[in-house]
This record gives structure tokens, sequence and C-alpha cells, in this order.
């Protein structure tokens, strides 16, 4: 079993940047393929990015494309999104997730895959 906590949100004027943490703790972070995703209320949770489990494979939102990176370092158990040229419309609670079942180049889009979720950051970006 893994634990993850967010960190790194905050409030930003828009244009400015933000770089988000996922640190794990439980079990080594390279058994896991990693994804972010975010939610405002009355909306479902929504992809942002996701990594395989060496980080070699990486994927994107078209909303976020160009603008954010995520990236792992595994040696020490962190996972990490940086986001750049931030909009009042990524406003969300950004949340990192963990799936434990996946084979090497697996990199996964939607929320059912991942056994295991942090409690969340909130990201504001004002206009």
């Amino acid at each position: 079993q893994v634990q993850l906590v967010e960190s790194g949100g905050g409030l930003v004027q828009a244009g400015g940047s933000l770089r988000l943490s996922c640190a794990a703790s439980g079990r080594t972070l390279s058994s896991y393929a990693m994804g972010w995703f975010r939610q405002v209320p009355g909306k479902e949770r929504e992809f942002v990015a996701a990594i395989n489990r060496l980080g070699g494979i990486t994927h994107y939102a078209d909303a976020v494309k160009g603008r954010f990176t995520i990236s792992r370092d595994n040696a020490k158990n962190t996972v990490y999104l940086q986001m750049n040229s931030l909009k009042p419309e990524d406003t969300a609670v950004y949340y990192c997730a963990a799936d434990s079942n996946s084979p090497a180049l697996a990199i996964y889009v939607s929320t059912y895959p991942y056994d295991y979720w942090g409690q969340g950051t909130q990201v504001t970006v004002s206009s």
C-alpha cells in the first residue's frame, strides 16, 4: 500500500507558475504508474497528465498540453507537475493518483485504474 501527499498549491496570477509535488510513502514509487487529475465543485474529476513507471512515457490533456509537465524522481519517491502559463480555468483541486498493477509502459487517463489517491491541493489562478 502507498500513501500520497500533494503539496505546492496556492494562489497565483494568470500567467504565473506553480510546481505541485506528490510524495509517496509505504512502497517504492517505481512500482506505480502515476497521474494528476483535477476537480472543481459540481464537476467530475478530470485527467490532467500521466506518466509511466519509469518516466519515459507521458500524456497530457489537450487543455494543458504545452503548459504543464509531469515528471517523477523515483529515488525521491516523488512525482511533480510543473504548471506554467496558468489560466483562471486551471483553478481546481489537484490530486495525484497511483496505479499498482500497471505494466512498465502503461499510462492511464481514466480515474478507474488508479488504486490510491492523495488528499488534493488547491490551485487558484486569479485573472
